[in-house]
């Protein structure tokens, strides 16, 4: 019963929050490591280096492209905007040929948008591209983000012992909330301890977000990979999500070169469904409208901006196919809307059709619910828990639908009688196939 599981969800979510009022739901915003990596040649690339010009033009795509009002709002620097060595002082610099302005002036000009702005830093001697790392220098570090106006900090994990990453990110975290500025604090701690069970009561009391695993690269295999571990969910990590503190798959690429319309479709919603901070990538200065209407789909945001706050969990696999559910509000009289991701990793020429009864889904509302197709933008009617639910799902693509709960009383019959939890897969190119010959 999808109410029961809230109950226990809720409980373990609340015991382990990071309280300093932050990210109560998933951050959104723009982050330049994914499709900008650490290009610094600014003569040769003028318009795509690491440079406060990159950052100012993203933060006017943000406005002028709708991305605010739909809901990003964090323009956040990732790697290689600092010089190679600090200030007499100790203090962090941005590199002065492509920051001549420095950070406090780029970061007013993100405020002045209406804005946020976030910055990257290391937990090591030096950061992944060979930057000056906070080790040695974490209180002056801190102070320098909160006198910039720094509003969102990633700390990443090169060039460190991960054996002390349980004492030095919470201690870099105390000193950012020593500040007294509110700083939304992302964490790249348990993606250095892969395999190693990390300590994830101990990640989501001193972290607003972390990352889990390897880095997105542009491609259907990276993606899939991402949703793959946290389909597993092996160290147990989907619990701990819920307000001011999330799993991070990572970046969305949506937009760049590595991922059809469907497979964008397929990040996006899977993202949504993991409550995950929808932190783009991408050069919105060159976005294709059909990519563009993707990340700017409001009924996929409300999904991941959910207040509940809960991780969907894959809880159907067959061939192919893989079913993940989110619960959602609203609810009526303990029970809860859901929303659905039906992905088809089949990578033939054909969709697949899939049914499933409501049932099956943990969705048992006598009164039933009001089905609608996120990305499809159409009502698929009305379903009761008995029912089947049936759709054709592309290939390396997802059906992401949001299931309304039907407040009313069902009648007498409060009986629901198909709950077994089997789903039927078609593969509709292999309906004339003969092997048996």
């Amino acid at each position: 019963m999808l109410s029961t599981v809230i109950l226990v969800t809720v409980l373990v979510a609340g015991s382990t929050a990071l309280e300093n009022g932050l990210a109560r739901t998933p951050p959104m915003g723009w982050m330049s490591w994914e499709r900008f990596r650490c290009n610094t040649d600014c003569q040769t690339y003028p318009q795509d280096c690491i440079s406060e010009k990159l950052f100012k033009e993203m933060s006017d795509m943000l406005v002028v492209g709708g991305y605010k009002d739909a809901g990003y709002s964090y323009i956040i620097i990732d790697d290689c905007w600092l010089d190679h060595k600090r200030d007499e002082a100790g203090k962090l610099v941005a590199d002065p040929g492509r920051f001549p302005s420095g950070i406090p002036a780029l970061s007013e000009y993100v405020h002045k948008n209406g804005l946020k702005f976030g910055i990257y830093e290391d937990y090591g001697n030096f950061t992944c591209g060979g930057y000056p790392g906070i080790l040695g220098h974490m209180q002056t570090d801190a102070q320098t983000f909160a006198d910039w106006g720094v509003d969102y900090v990633k700390l990443d994990g090169c060039y460190s012992n991960p054996d002390t990453m349980i004492s030095g990110y919470p201690e870099f975290g105390r000193y950012l909330n020593q500040t007294g500025r509110p700083m939304v604090y992302s964490c790249s701690w348990p993606a250095y301890q892969i395999g190693q069970n990390p300590n994830y009561s101990a990640i989501a009391e001193h972290c607003n977000l972390w990352r889990n695993f390897d880095d997105i690269s542009d491609s259907w295999s990276s993606v899939l990979s991402i949703i793959d571990y946290y389909g597993d969910d092996k160290d147990g990590f989907g619990k701990m999500a819920g307000p001011g503190h999330w799993n991070d798959p990572d970046m969305l690429i949506i937009g760049n070169y590595g991922l059809s319309l469907d497979q964008a479709k397929a990040q996006m919603g899977m993202w949504c469904l993991l409550a995950a901070p929808l932190i783009m990538s991408n050069d919105l200065r060159k976005m294709r409208p059909e990519f563009q209407e993707i990340l700017l789909n409001r009924e996929a945001i409300k999904v991941d901006q959910d207040p509940l706050g809960l991780q969907a969990k894959r809880i159907l696999r067959q061939g192919t196919i893989d079913v993940y559910v989110r619960p959602v509000l609203p609810s009526y009289k303990g029970h809860y809307s859901a929303a659905v991701g039906i992905l088809n990793r089949w990578t033939e020429g054909t969709p697949v059709r899939v049914s499933l009864p409501l049932s099956s889904l943990g969705l048992d509302n006598k009164a039933g619910y009001e089905a609608k197709d996120i990305f499809a933008m159409t009502s698929l009617g009305t379903f009761q828990p008995d029912d089947n639910f049936t759709v054709d799902v592309n290939p390396t693509g997802i059906v992401f639908v949001r299931f309304n709960i039907l407040p009313g009383d069902a009648g007498e019959d409060n009986e629901i009688h198909s709950a077994d939890g089997t789903i039927s897969v078609e593969y509709q190119g292999l309906t004339g196939w003969r092997t048996e010959l």
